[in-house]
């Protein structure tokens, strides 16, 4: 057995992931005095070289598809590094019968450098599901224990929207919007045909300076990423200020392989394979934040085990991998011929949608539990491989005519994508698979995931809704869905919107949870998880912003049992 390589340093906290939840800890725990460790499975970001944020598409070989179209799977080449759906020696695995899809990211920020920046918070309901309706569970805090922290995320990263008195949809600390789009007007007119709301959007992307940032120039290009950071990053705006300190230590390239238990029952420190060299290293620290991603901080502690821990860490209640859940998404288009006529201009903003439409079905009896959001846009975006593959199956031709063709529906489609809540079911859940392991020895996950007629039904309404939103701006709803198959009306495959969350759950009873309201592990009371697993429920919002202020309660939280000495 290799020698594990122990650091004589004792921090007072080991943090493990750098994206929205880790690095929102480092920031505030650094902040607060303390000095943190901060492990990151993969390499520094440097954006002014690995952003293409103005890059042309014809600066690339393959327009950023990639040799043979492969990087189309990962989102093309101009994505802002790294993201994977597949990493190559480190696998994950589906159960028979079950398909489920992991997006994994590892680089300092992690996702967080090529989000969507969406940024909406839980409603009040949203924390009291299982009071409401009879299914799933309350979450052990309120809407008013995490608003403050809504407050102070909001206030710091800067998001833009307007006060719009939406039950669904609270209002937060905003800046300006930027102006609707000619297709954002379309959609809004139509929906104010069908009764169905429709309001500015919420980015989590400035249109004013904020500490020092600089307002959004509108290129549009935001998952990119952004040099200017007018978009949020963690890289860019959370962990510069924890460096400044002069408190925090950030080790790159550490897989962490297990989370350690001492003699007292308390986490005392991190083991890691240092990819560089392949070592096995060890970091000790006087608490534990667990932050690499819901289902890659389960898979952590489902692999730290020990004679009192036999099932992993923290995980008596054995709940750890259970309550998967990710958003359900269906998405859609039509054609607005009217926009054939629509003289050239531009239709630069930011890069994501200007308006959207919140759940506006929260007052009436439904076909199914809970609700969903639609985000949408159209217009004159950059040009890129496959713009013109759904013309290329209508029309016939090539040559001149062709061309014209493609000039005359360039910007004329409008796409919608709905996003609601997942109801946690027994049938899925994450475990470590009994027989693979990764290229540094560690034993991998193997999901197991289902979809249940609640969410079916979902998928059903949010087509519905993007054929009547089409046809009353007076266009032609395009997408095709059937009733039958492994999808029906076209529903993702289980992990594709990439809102996995739920699997390190918060409780208030320690039988049924693993962590307490302050995401504080119930069995281990040094160990902490800050990402998106404590979430209970996985609404109709995108839930970046909750693990953000998560995040930070947990890490006040914490600055105040370490004064206390409790840690």
């Amino acid at each position: 057995m290799s020698q594990v390589i122990h650091s004589p340093r004792m921090y007072d906290v080991c943090v493990i992931g750098s994206g929205a939840g880790g690095g929102t800890a480092a920031k505030i725990l650094t902040e607060g005095g303390l000095s943190v460790a901060l492990l990151e499975a993969g390499p520094q970001v440097y954006p002014e070289k690995d952003f293409k944020m103005l890059m042309w598409p014809y600066e690339l070989p393959h327009r950023g598809a990639g040799v043979g179209g492969r990087a189309e799977e990962n989102f093309g080449e101009f994505l802002a590094p790294n993201g994977a759906w597949n990493i190559e020696g480190e696998p994950y695995t589906s159960a028979p019968g079950s398909n489920f899809q992991w997006f994994r990211s590892r680089i300092v920020g992690g996702r967080t450098n090529h989000w969507g920046r969406i940024a909406l918070r839980f409603a009040p309901i949203d924390f009291r599901s299982g009071t409401r309706d009879g299914i799933g569970d309350d979450w052990p805090i309120s809407y008013d224990d995490l608003a403050p922290y809504y407050d102070k995320v909001e206030s710091y990263i800067g998001v833009f929207g307007t006060r719009e008195n939406v039950s669904s949809a609270p209002d937060g600390v905003f800046l300006p919007p930027p102006v609707p789009r000619c297709t954002d007007l379309i959609v809004k007119k139509a929906c104010d045909k069908l009764n169905i709301t429709c309001i500015p959007s919420r980015l989590a992307i400035l249109t004013r300076s904020v500490n020092g940032r600089l307002p959004c120039h509108y290129c549009g290009q935001c998952g990119r990423g952004c040099v200017t950071a007018s978009n949020f990053s963690s890289s860019q705006v959370m962990i510069p200020p924890a460096m400044k300190t002069g408190k925090l230590t950030m080790i790159t390239g550490a897989m962490a392989r297990e989370v350690i238990l001492g003699k007292d029952g308390k986490a005392e420190g991190v083991s890691y394979i240092d990819k560089a060299t392949r070592a096995e290293r060890r970091v000790n620290a006087r608490a534990i934040v667990v932050a690499a991603s819901a289902c890659e901080s389960a898979r952590l502690l489902l692999n730290s085990k020990s004679p009192q821990f036999p099932d992993g860490l923290a995980n008596s209640s054995g709940a750890v991998g259970r309550y998967l859940t990710d958003s359900v998404g269906s998405d859609g288009w039509g054609i607005i011929p009217r926009l054939e006529k629509m003289p050239p201009h531009n239709h630069d903003g930011v890069g994501g949608m200007h308006m959207y439409i919140p759940w506006w079905k929260f007052d009436r009896k439904n076909a199914f539990p809970r609700g969903y959001h639609i985000e949408f846009g159209g217009g004159r975006d950059m040009p890129g491989i496959g713009e013109f593959g759904d013309l290329l199956h209508e029309e016939e031709g090539y040559g001149l005519t062709l061309k014209r063709r493609a000039r005359e529906t360039y910007g004329i489609g409008i796409g919608l994508s709905g996003r609601g809540e997942m109801i946690p079911n027994p049938d899925t859940y994450c475990e470590i698979d009994p027989s693979v392991v990764d290229k540094w020895g560690i034993p991998v996950l193997r999901f197991h995931f289902k979809w249940s007629d609640y969410e079916l039904r979902q998928a059903q309404d949010m087509q519905e809704t993007f054929r009547a939103i089409i046809e009353a701006a007076g266009g032609e709803y395009k997408t095709k869905t059937s009733i039958h198959g492994q999808y029906p009306f076209g529903i993702t495959e289980g992990g594709k919107i990439i809102h996995e969350v739920g699997t390190v759950r918060m409780g208030a009873d320690p039988k049924t949870s693993v962590l307490n309201g302050f995401c504080q592990a119930h069995d281990v009371k040094n160990l902490f998880v800050t990402d998106g697993a404590p979430l209970v429920t996985n609404p109709d919002k995108n839930p970046t912003l909750t693990i953000m202020a998560l995040a930070w309660r947990a890490s006040e939280h914490l600055l105040d049992e370490a004064k206390k000495g409790n840690l």
